[in-house]
């Protein structure tokens, strides 16, 4: 599903961030990256999703080279990026009518795309349709990220991107839309990866954790936690160990 093959990439005047990285994600697999901040988290991100481009190396996506944003692939960022004068269903209903512009030409749409404007039906699976009509200041950060999250959704990714999503959020808020985000990955059969600062979030989200040190990466540090979507397992020994794993290696 995704590959890197000797991925190196800078910006404009710095050193290499990665370094001929090597890395793949198999298809349906729920991935957390973690790491110190500056380690390049947010640029690998951006390196899958299309929006960067690699120095050298190449970013496979389904056996394909990345040379752009495609659309089967769904970015939720930091910020939700919602519209502050659209309504919870018009932001929500924001991917598709760009694709309705557009049409089914393979680049801002698949094209087997049928138009179409109707969320309703994840607005009432992300418990927003009470709030359809109000606007982001009117509903809470939780509220704010599920439209985000709907939005998303709507466009059917077979690829689910999220930059540190919940990192704003109350704990028990942040608790539940990543049992969300768990439920909505197996439901929709995605492949995930969360890029968080969070070692606790990494370890319940993640059913794979690429550690990411201090540019640059040559080699990923990958640790399996294959307990991750269980009942429970958030308070499981099992979990404490990888969290317990994660801060050494972190430290170390």
């Amino acid at each position: 599903m995704l590959e890197l093959q000797r991925l190196t990439f800078a910006y404009a005047h710095g050193a290499p961030i990665f370094d001929g990285f090597d890395w793949q994600a198999q298809r349906g697999e729920a991935w957390a990256v973690l790491g110190p901040s500056g380690c390049g988290k947010s640029t690998l991100l951006n390196l899958l999703a299309g929006l960067a481009q690699p120095t050298a190396g190449r970013v496979l996506v389904e056996g394909q080279p990345m040379l752009r944003p495609r659309p089967h692939t769904g970015l939720i960022i930091q910020d939700y990026g919602l519209l502050p004068w659209a309504s919870v269903r018009e932001n929500a209903a924001l991917g598709l009518r760009v694709r309705n512009f557009y049409g089914p030409d393979g680049v801002h749409a698949p094209r087997d795309y049928t138009p179409t404007l109707d969320v309703d039906a994840w607005l009432e699976r992300l418990g927003l349709l009470d709030v359809a009509g109000q606007f982001p200041g009117q509903i809470s950060g939780g509220q704010r990220q599920r439209t985000a999250i709907a939005r998303t959704l709507a466009l059917q990714p077979d690829l689910l991107l999220m930059d540190e999503p919940f990192s704003s959020l109350d704990a028990l808020t942040r608790e539940g839309l990543q049992d969300l985000t768990l439920e909505l990955w197996a439901e929709q059969h995605l492949t995930l990866l969360i890029v968080t600062h969070a070692i606790e979030e990494a370890a319940v989200l993640g059913q794979k954790i690429l550690l990411l040190g201090q540019p640059p990466n040559r080699v990923p540090q990958v640790i399996d936690n294959p307990g991750v979507g269980r009942p429970g397992y958030r308070e499981s020994a099992q979990c404490q160990a990888v969290v317990r794993e994660l801060r050494e290696r972190l430290l170390g």
